[in-house]
């Protein structure tokens, strides 16, 4: 077995995003654009008192997005006419695929929103593909009791249980970990994956060095990697397979070239850019 250990630290920087939303982003920030296959990785911060504050209608094209929601509710809306609430302990994966106009705006007068917002790359296979939602309520995502850490399994498998998001192009594993007791817990990751773990309000040691909260370790390639910290400490814990394939960004669109780039954008300005379901 080979145990992974911190390549790099990053610490998330608060900023504004969508209509006055407070996010923390560690991935996607200009010195860290992407780490194949993730594109972004903001937390929301959302207070229950904000008014018209959120994410009104904006288009993507050639990628996934996942919203798993911590507190509050988050309502989303498409121009298909889909709609939902995204509530505490849910998980929405979305692929967008060749193109989808949503809004995602928080239910006013209900708790503090909180949650996170991934982007992950779509190969180019796939980046044209029809747009499709996992809409997992929480009920239906497992809960893993391991000798020292509970951890709930959104995506990947482990100890013989597979979370419920399927057929993902990148073999996700996502998981939200806290730690029962004092002390340490070993996790498996798949060899040859991207991995990333993101402290919820923790801090928490990998090797020796201390990842503070609001702080994404990288971690070098390996089998499993082990985390030390007091009980309560709680993280995320994402992986997945790298697509190694050029990447061509212009804001919410994600193809492989330039040409691509320059089609989306002519799509969306001749108002032909749709949910194509």
């Amino acid at each position: 077995m080979i145990e992974r250990k911190i390549k790099k630290l990053v610490q998330a920087q608060t900023m504004s995003e969508g209509n006055g939303a407070t996010v923390h982003r560690s991935i996607g920030l200009r010195h860290l654009m992407d780490i194949d296959p993730f594109l972004l990785l903001d937390e929301m911060d959302i207070p229950d008192s904000a008014v018209n504050v959120g994410f009104p209608d904006h288009p993507h094209r050639g990628f996934e997005t996942v919203t798993y929601m911590l507190s509050g509710h988050m309502q989303h809306k498409d121009k298909s006419g889909n709609a939902g609430d995204i509530g505490p302990g849910d998980v929405q994966w979305m692929t967008a695929g060749r193109g989808i106009i949503h809004s995602e705006m928080p239910i006013t007068g209900g708790a503090h929103l909180r949650g996170f917002q991934l982007w992950v790359n779509l190969p180019a296979e796939k980046k044209m593909i029809a747009p499709r939602y996992q809409d997992i309520t929480k009920d239906r995502i497992p809960t893993i009791e391991g000798d020292t850490y509970t951890a709930t399994l959104i995506a990947g498998s482990l100890n013989g249980t597979t979370g419920p998001v399927s057929e993902i192009a990148i073999a996700p594993l996502y998981m939200d970990v806290t730690l029962t007791e004092n002390g340490e817990a070993t996790l498996p990751i798949p060899l040859g994956h991207t991995a990333v773990i993101y402290g919820i309000d923790s801090e928490f040691t990998i090797n020796n060095t201390l990842v503070p909260s609001r702080t994404l370790a990288i971690l070098t390639d390996g089998n499993n990697v082990t985390i030390s910290g007091e009980a309560g400490t709680r993280f995320l814990l994402i992986a997945g397979a790298p697509i190694r394939e050029p990447i061509a960004r212009y804001g919410p669109f994600v193809m492989n070239t330039r040409e691509e780039i320059m089609q989306t954008l002519d799509d969306w300005n001749k108002g032909v850019f749709h949910n194509a379901s």
